[in-house]
């Protein structure tokens, strides 16, 4: 099973950058996509054999993902059931058999982490969801996560400390999620992989000169991570300033 998650930064745009041509050529089982800024009816993606779910903000031009799946599920959740995070079109959840698969797009802490208390919030809220879902089968999470977990997820980790992405909050938080029972599919296979990123700053040539942060992730419940075949960063795909990542597994 292929699954791919890509914040495209505006859909429209993505399409207008070749996000068609990948998508086919990908021939994903799951296709995940954050930050489509969209509302209902403003594009018509003809993506056939696929069914597609979507989870638009209330604010207009802002935040919203989607997935786009071959087989259909069994129950369909948008938003995690908290009215606090449910208006900012931001997760997905997808029932199967003998999975979920949940994609989310995290809130980020912004400038001078304005929004950092916000974020704690939804974290713990977050980790609940994703708790009680992996208490009935396991659980596929992917999407922007918005931190960079450790060090090694950054080319320039310490003028980075406590900003937006790369707080002690933030880092401490994604941690807490991997203790309750998930694992980062990348570092599974790549532990020790550096340069390995999957945004960049627009400014300062940042991606010619790969000044990255891998933000992106696909996390799996430990009880399927030999399930696992391989997790893939794709740096060669352009349109957005992030790029797609890749899990592959048997389930």
């Amino acid at each position: 099973m292929k699954c791919i998650s890509w914040n495209v930064n505006g859909l429209r745009a993505a399409v207008g950058k070749g996000f068609l041509d990948y998508f086919t050529a990908a021939d994903a089982d799951f296709f995940s996509v954050q930050e489509t800024k969209l509302q209902e009816g403003q594009i018509d993606l003809p993506l056939p054999g696929y069914h597609q779910f979507w989870n638009y903000a209330e604010k207009k031009g802002y935040s919203g993902v989607a997935v786009f799946a071959k087989k259909e599920p069994l129950s369909v959740q948008y938003g995690m059931g908290v009215d606090e995070h449910d208006h900012e079109g931001r997760l997905i959840t997808l029932e199967y058999p003998s999975f979920y698969y949940v994609t989310a797009y995290v809130p980020n802490s912004q400038d001078k982490n304005a929004r950092l208390a916000y974020r704690m919030c939804w974290e713990d809220d977050l980790r609940a969801f994703l708790g009680k879902l992996d208490e009935k089968k396991p659980v596929i999470f992917c999407g922007d996560l918005n931190v960079a977990h450790e060090e090694i997820d950054l080319k320039n980790p310490k003028p980075n400390i406590g900003n937006a992405g790369f707080t002690y909050e933030e880092r401490g938080k994604f941690g807490e999620l991997l203790e309750s029972g998930f694992v980062d599919s990348f570092r599974y296979f790549y532990p020790d992989l550096t340069g390995a990123y999957s945004w960049w700053s627009y400014r300062f040539n940042a991606r010619k000169n790969n000044a990255g942060w891998r933000i992106d992730y696909y996390l799996v419940s430990k009880r399927i991570a030999d399930k696992m075949s391989d997790a893939k960063i794709h740096t060669e795909v352009m349109g957005s300033d992030h790029c797609p990542v890749e899990l592959d597994i048997d389930l």
